[in-house]
């Protein structure tokens, strides 16, 4: 199908106990749609549209990255610098798919790297972030810029987003992969780096192991 537009992100999620995916889509009409394929019209089907921002690729419009719970109960969408914002998924009385108005996660002088949910069972969803803080007085006093890993905590109680957790990581960090949680894994997530990969979690110590090398090759 024709979408006259970027797509810059696109992920599935399927609401807990449901029996159908969805298509989570960020473009840059500067909104987030919700698709589901209708066998019998051989098309997808516009289920929610939510305007969060002006059309175009900017870089502090959301639509970059997208991260879902893997219960389904939540999605977050980033902008590349400051804005990030959480959408909470849930069904109406007829059991069709409802979302939620943006939770701000906003942080200024902040550019992310990569985005991932975390499988933490039916606790509060989270999120991970690698970031790096450009303000000038966080370069003057750590003499740079380093890398953060940030975790953020939605409390669907109190219906709000925190930063759970942040701490410098490695510099060549790049991309954060989730591990499979409750009994199928530990949960937490993989952090890659230039030449080695590690494990990290919230109340986990950071585990590495090196990318294997071919023979002879520094």
């Amino acid at each position: 199908m024709e979408v006259f537009g970027v797509i810059r992100c696109i992920m599935t999620t399927r609401l807990e106990g449901g029996n159908r995916d969805y298509i989570v889509v960020g473009s840059d009409s500067g909104r987030i749609s919700i698709l589901q394929y209708a066998p019998e019209k051989s098309k997808f089907v516009k289920v929610h549209e939510e305007t969060y921002g002006k059309s175009g690729v900017r870089r502090i419009v959301p639509g970059q990255f997208l991260a879902g719970d893997p219960k389904g109960r939540a999605v977050m969408i980033g902008a590349v610098e400051k804005q990030k914002l959480v959408y909470v998924l849930n069904r109406d009385s007829s059991a069709n798919l409802t979302i939620s108005s943006p939770l701000e996660a906003h942080k200024s002088h902040n550019i992310v790297m990569s985005m991932c949910g975390l499988d933490v069972g039916f606790e509060n969803p989270l999120f991970a972030c690698i970031e790096i803080d450009y303000d000038r007085k966080v370069e003057e006093e750590k003499g740079g810029m380093p890398k953060q890993l940030v975790f953020y905590e939605l409390d669907l109680g109190l219906n709000h987003v925190t930063r759970k957790l942040a701490e410098d990581t490695d510099v060549g960090a790049n991309l954060v992969i989730p591990v499979p949680g409750g009994a199928q894994g530990p949960g937490g997530l993989l952090v890659c780096c230039e030449n080695y990969v590690f494990y990290k979690n919230v109340e986990h110590a950071a585990v590495r192991a090196p990318l294997p090398r071919r023979f002879g090759v520094s």
